[in-house]
């Protein structure tokens, strides 16, 4: 039975809440009222704060950890598609023909060989604690029992008297090297800062910068312009039209087309190309040679045999990617006017694709170096440097002077630059006249390139070596030419970077008896990398990128240089450097449509003729024939020392060397990536 309600208890409570409200539950104690009110009240604020705060933390977290997850997605994903393209690129080397394998790759083998068994062996006796307390041969010998012990004495005893001594003795060589080499690239950088500090500048006494039409054309000298092109499907037509419309008196100038094509259907396109042009009023002529001797060489030298040639003054030549603009001549020529000793005016070269890709961002560091730098620094204070072999201007007459375009090499403009020079003539760089190029865009066109460009150096001065020495020009030409122009940046260079970073650096890991101080492999590097960067500073988030890929290139750079310094068989190989195509197109067709347009108002040209022309090109262009497939390849001794640093930088972290642990991982990783041929111009 339930308890009947206290009718006097619930009229107690009710007069009690009405009066002093919810809050005071026991009136007699003000103090426990107030006590109690902190002890309900707070509680439930805090409570809430709480409550709120976990609730924004969560999101945080649960953001962070998206945030992470993408991280590892995007590196999973990146690392698959990387085992995918090598795995594929592997498969497809296999099935390709074998190839012969080069002196230097059997030398990385071995050496690669070497480094996996003594990594092995420092990895046992590592494990057995030998490198705290490495056994002596005294004491091996006494305890006969273990023999890997004994062995590793006697290996520790071999190559601390035998074998760091030589080792060391290299390093040191290549350390004085390496330090002339900066101390070269420091002078010529201080040498820019006074050319700019004093706005020094090569002045010309004339100014063609009027109109053509307001002045006589007899004031123009009368000039050849000359593009030797050799099966150039992608580019012909913008560098023909970019010759064409020069600023320049039409009968003051005629544009030479010399073509060693053997595609017939590249040869009908150029061909249908200059008629085009013909067409439109200018003097321009195509030339093909039947057998294609002397390369670029015996082209321009069979172009310069024409009888008309004795009627110009100068030649401009421009290679197929080249693309003057109109006012180039304007700019050039000048100089030539009040100086007669003056054999060539060499303009900058500037590329449509610098930012195509990582590998042409990298050859733009370089190439701003060699124009902003070392081409204007030994312009002023010389008056002589390499001849670029294209966007340049010669006087004939040195030409024909000092000999003339000879076959003996694969860098026929640096051999006739020399042999101007040794005959006393001068040379202009002009740093603010640019001509617009086009870079390799994959690394197997840019790897030939160099190749060529550095086997080529090294043919000249075994051919030149005696000429200089008999030359009447002063034994301070003469050292210039030998020791700095030739040895210090053609032969040394190339040397110890290779041999430094590639060979003694790994080396040293295995022989610690003989060190390399950090701040050759580290510290000096870097300050040089810096150095050239300075003409191309946008390029400066790339800087270590280039450090690390200018050592990789050493191996292609060392290995052209051995080959043209001994006469090896690949020193003499021409190899078209292919083209892309890739241009300022808006900007050349704009002004060849404006050119186009006045010169026929001015030729009187019918438009039927055009018409005609264009629909001879456009059907050539149909039929023109489709070239081998492209695709990517491994590059055997870039993955072969690619493995030889990364088995070094496992033995470094043994020895817990940081810069040297890190150089190497850093260093053998862009081995990989070059020898999977990852960097540049990917194709599927």
């Amino acid at each position: 039975m339930s308890r009947p309600p206290n009718q006097e208890f619930q009229e107690w409570w009710n007069k009690q809440q009405s009066a002093n409200g919810s809050e005071d539950l026991f009136p007699s104690s003000s103090e426990n009222s107030s006590f109690l009110t902190v002890e309900v009240s707070s509680p439930t604020v805090a409570e809430k704060e709480r409550t709120r705060s976990a609730r924004q933390l969560s999101w945080i977290c649960l953001l962070k950890f998206q945030q992470i997850a993408n991280s590892i997605a995007f590196l999973t994903n990146g690392f698959i598609s990387i085992v995918r393209t090598a795995n594929r690129r592997i498969v497809t080397s296999n099935s390709a023909p074998p190839r012969s394998d080069s002196r230097l790759y059997r030398v990385i083998k071995v050496f690669l060989t070497v480094s996996v068994i003594l990594l092995v062996f420092e990895l046992v006796a590592y494990f057995r604690g030998w490198h705290f307390s490495p056994p002596t041969v005294e004491s091996a010998s006494a305890e006969v029992v273990d023999l890997a012990e004994h062995v590793y004495a006697n290996w520790l005893d071999i190559r601390a008297n035998y074998l760091a001594p030589p080792l060391q003795s290299l390093i040191n060589m290549c350390i004085i090297l390496f330090l002339i080499q900066s101390v070269d690239r420091v002078v010529l950088v201080l040498g820019c800062f006074w050319i700019k500090f004093r706005g020094l500048k090569p002045l010309a006494e004339i100014d063609y910068s009027s109109d053509v039409e307001n002045l006589n054309s007899e004031d123009y000298p009368m000039v050849l312009l000359q593009i030797p092109m050799c099966n150039e499907r992608e580019v012909y037509q913008q560098s023909i039209a970019a010759v064409c419309v020069q600023d320049w008196p039409k009968d003051r100038m005629l544009v030479q087309i010399l073509d060693d094509s053997d595609d017939l259907g590249v040869q009908g396109l150029i061909k249908a190309e200059v008629q085009k042009w013909q067409q439109k009023g200018v003097h321009i002529i195509y030339r093909h040679r039947l057998i294609r001797t002397g390369y670029k060489a015996g082209n321009l030298k069979s172009a310069m045999s024409c009888d008309y040639v004795k009627n110009y003054e100068f030649v401009a030549i421009f290679d197929a990617d080249f693309q003057p603009t109109p006012d180039f001549l304007k700019n050039t020529v000048p100089y030539f006017k009040g100086h007669d000793d003056v054999a060539l005016v060499q303009t900058r070269w500037a590329f449509v694709n610098k930012d195509e890709n990582l590998l042409t961002r990298l050859q733009n560091i370089n190439l701003a170096f060699h124009f902003e730098i070392e081409q204007q620094v030994n312009g002023w204070f010389i008056n002589f440097f390499g001849f670029n072999g294209t966007a340049g201007v010669w006087r004939i007459k040195a030409l024909e002077e000092c000999g003339g375009w000879l076959e003996r090499t694969t860098v026929e403009d640096m051999d006739i630059a020399v042999r101007a020079h040794l005959c006393g003539w001068k040379f202009i760089y002009v740093n603010d006249v640019k001509c617009l190029c086009e870079l390799p865009e994959s690394y197997e066109t840019y790897k030939k390139q160099q190749h060529r460009w550095h086997s080529g150096p090294m043919q000249l001065f075994r051919l030149c070596f005696s000429d200089i020495l008999r030359s009447k020009v002063s034994w301070l030409k003469k050292a210039n030419l030998i020791f700095l122009f030739f040895l210090l940046r053609k032969l040394i260079l190339p040397f110890y970077s290779f041999t430094l970073f590639c060979i003694i650096l790994p080396l040293t890991m295995f022989l610690p008896e003989a060190q390399l101080p950090a701040w050759v492999v580290c510290y000096v590097p870097g300050l040089m990398s810096v150095l050239n960067i300075l003409p191309a500073p946008q390029s400066f988030p790339f800087i270590v990128p280039y450090l690390l890929f200018e050592n990789t290139m050493s191996v292609t750079k060392f290995n052209a240089m051995i080959s043209g310094l001994f006469q090896l068989g690949s020193s003499y190989e021409w190899i078209v450097t292919k083209k892309a195509g890739r241009s300022s197109e808006a900007d050349l067709v704009a002004m060849v449509e404006n050119e186009s347009e006045s010169l026929l108002k001015k030729n009187t040209v019918s438009r039927s003729s055009s018409e005609s022309g264009l629909a001879e090109l456009n059907k050539l262009e149909m039929t023109k024939k489709i070239g081998k497939r492209k695709r990517n390849r491994l590059y055997r001794k870039e993955l072969a020392l690619a493995f030889i640093l990364l088995t070094a930088s496992v033995r470094s972290l043994l020895s817990a060397q940081g810069i040297h642990f890190y150089f190497l991982l850093f260093q053998g990783f862009t081995f990989l990536v070059v020898g999977l041929d990852l960097i540049g111009e990917q194709v599927s």
